[in-house]
């Protein structure tokens, strides 16, 4: 039985104006650690949590007395236990470079760096599904092996290009022009 309470949050969590595109979820999390769905008036786990991301479905984790953010937070709880549950995706050398970016000047520049690399990355993997759709897995294993030196290649040309766009704008803010 649904109490009136996770009936109104429901409601609240998916009411939004036509135009503004899909409904945000919106979780709660409790003083037990607990996380409460409101779109499916259920309790769900970090998996479940790893589930909207891996669909891409917005979402936002917010404490339930507060009502603080805490989205980035249990996103770096499932890194964090990715990392530890299998095949780390961070070595002990990249983390400790992250980390010391924190409180550096930089630490801005680093971070949107980062992410539109990644977001280029992941631009170039979606053109490769694309193109290999009907691929077996015998002809995807030879056309990875052809195709990784060249998405490679154009992924450190593009990673090259946001540096370069980094400096320049990092450069202008400080009213620096760079010769050419």
């Amino acid at each position: 039985m649904q109490s009136t309470k996770a009936k109104a949050d429901a409601t609240e969590a998916t009411q939004q104006p036509e135009s503004a595109g899909p409904a945000v979820r919106v979780i709660k999390k409790y003083p037990n650690r607990r996380l409460y769905d409101t779109d499916s008036s259920s309790y769900i786990t970090l998996s479940d949590v790893k589930a909207l991301v891996m669909r891409a479905e917005p979402f936002v984790v917010r404490d339930a007395k507060t009502g603080e953010d805490l989205t980035r937070s249990i996103l770096l709880q499932i890194i964090l236990e990715e990392e530890t549950a299998g095949v780390p995706l961070f070595s002990e050398k990249m983390l400790a470079n992250i980390i010391r970016f924190y409180g550096h000047a930089m630490q801005d520049f680093m971070g949107s760096y980062l992410e539109r690399n990644l977001q280029i990355f992941m631009e170039l993997q979606q053109k490769m599904a694309e193109q290999a759709k009907e691929l077996t897995p015998e002809v995807w294993q030879q056309f990875m092996a052809a195709q990784t030196p060249l998405m490679m290649g154009n992924f450190f040309a593009q990673s090259q290009k946001a540096l370069a766009q980094m400096q320049e704008q990092m450069l202008g803010a400080f009213g620096v022009k760079r010769p050419h």
